[in-house]
């Protein structure tokens, strides 16, 4: 663990009064995300024929299989809007309770921290819903808290009431004594998942890696768990914003660490989630939240590595997340994807957005909801599709493989 990152004041980039277009960054360092693509789901052999140094410094240093072609490249080519055959479909909370399977892996590790900790038992949670639905990524088993637990907040999880932190964050003396944790040390384990899940994937489909945003992290570290109202951290940032800001800095720099850190591991893909951005105002959210979803971005090793970014209740500020220089912007249920389409272009894939509920409802109607996203999004790619939010502990397995096959069977015709 190193030292926070000293605060530079509460002016320049933490301002909410704009958010520089990081767009030009992401699209001009390093090699295109087209060529990337390429060299990632051809393998190691294409990586050899590469003669820039920079480029190949640049595309995969990561522990990656080095035998593995990746045979599933639909998310890839989604996320850089190149053609794909079906509109690809992975989903939030894809591993989880609602799979029995799971169920009898978590009574195995004795406790859901238990459960990430372990990377053998997280490998194969990951692996579960690949091995099980026709679904076009992975993602990591873990959790968003990974990283405030590294930093001696002491997590742990209540059954029915979610997560605690012993000791949480509530005034400066505290945020003083935080540092940015060390992935290699601090949060081996996650990285030893993700090194175990690409050999055992072993190119069937990518991997996503993720994190929580600083404002989100912050909202836990605060609060001291789950909120319904807020009222720590609010008040923390409407009467000490400097204090926030300090907090968040560090914050953003442990997420820029530890996203690198999976990328080098073998991640192939990221997202970034910020559950808690929605409960911010348009100015507070720029400021709070937005700020520092760039300054990660903007950190990130030139790997261009595609990020998603995914704001709960964020659908008003799609434009402005754009200049993020994200790749992707996940949607929850109450966006139109078609009109979401038309106010950001061509700049970023979209991905989302169906209500996680219609899983409770007959086979009849969730392929007429699929359908009707399908619709709205239109022809051609830059479409992952996703629910609004994750899967939920009481729906039934079953439903959820026919989503994911109700989602390639009808989305055909929108990419011949």
């Amino acid at each position: 663990m190193r030292k926070a990152p000293i605060f530079p004041g509460k002016t320049g980039v933490y301002s909410g009064d704009a958010i520089a277009d990081n767009r030009n960054h992401r699209k001009t360092s390093g090699p295109s995300s087209e060529k990337i693509h390429d060299l990632l789901c051809k393998g190691s052999k294409a990586m050899d024929k590469v003669d820039d140094r920079a480029t190949l410094a640049n595309i995969f240093t990561m522990a990656e299989p080095k035998t593995s072609v990746l045979k599933n490249d639909r998310l890839l080519r989604a996320l850089a809007r190149q053609p794909v055959d079906v509109t690809p479909v992975w989903l939030m909370r894809q591993a989880g309770r609602y799979l029995p399977e799971y169920r009898r892996t978590r009574a195995r590790a004795g406790s859901f921290l238990d459960l990430c900790m372990n990377s053998e038992l997280a490998c194969e949670v990951t692996l579960q819903p690949i091995d099980r639905f026709a679904l076009d990524a992975a993602i990591l088993f873990s959790d968003i808290l990974t990283i405030p637990n590294a930093m001696g907040l002491g997590l742990t999880f209540m059954e029915g009431e979610g997560p605690h932190f012993e000791r949480p964050v509530r005034n400066t003396r505290d945020i003083d004594c935080l540092g940015v944790p060390d992935p290699e040390t601090d949060l081996d384990y996650v990285l030893d998942t993700i090194r175990l899940v690409r050999r055992e994937l072993n190119g069937r489909v990518p991997l996503i890696g993720f994190a929580g945003s600083p404002w989100t992290l912050a909202t836990y570290m605060v609060e001291g768990g789950s909120s319904t109202d807020f009222r720590h951290i609010k008040a923390m940032m409407f009467e000490e914003p400097d204090s926030i800001h300090r907090l968040l800095l560090t914050l953003a720099q442990a997420v820029i660490d530890y996203l690198n850190a999976q990328v080098i591991a073998g991640a192939q893909a990221l997202m970034i989630f910020d559950t808690w951005g929605g409960v911010l105002s348009t100015p507070d959210y720029q400021t709070f939240s937005l700020a520092y979803l760039q300054r990660i971005i903007t950190g990130m090793r030139e790997t261009h590595v595609p990020v998603i970014l995914f704001t709960k209740g964020g659908g008003g500020w799609i434009e402005k997340i754009v200049k993020t220089g994200c790749d992707a912007i996940g949607l929850d249920w109450t966006v139109e994807i078609g009109k979401a389409r038309a106010r950001v272009g061509n700049e970023v894939a979209l991905q989302g957005n169906l209500d996680p509920c219609i899983l409770y409802a007959s086979p009849k109607r969730i392929y007429q909801e699929v359908a009707s996203i399908l619709e709205d999004f239109g022809h051609g790619s830059g479409h992952i599709f996703n629910l609004g939010h994750g899967i939920q502990p009481h729906m039934d397995p079953e439903r959820v493989g026919i989503l994911v096959d109700a989602v390639h069977e009808l989305s055909v015709p929108y990419h011949l």
